[in-house]
């Protein structure tokens, strides 16, 4: 009985001991849509040299 109760505590411990889980959501999702919002501006503006580009050509 004494080695089942033993066993019990040492996971009960296991279990609710605070871990590290890295990052919380939300500041990753605000990096990824900062990400998102970058590369939307170099496609933009990719898109606007090609077509000057492209309006200037003979």
């Amino acid at each position: 009985m004494i080695k089942l109760y033993v066993t019990l505590c040492l996971r009960v411990q296991e279990l609710t001991r605070d871990r590290d889980r890295g990052d919380g959501p939300v500041p990753t999702s605000i990096i990824i849509a900062g990400l998102a919002v970058l590369a939307a501006a170099v496609v933009a503006w990719a898109t606007t040299k090609a077509n000057n580009a492209m309006n200037s050509a003979p």
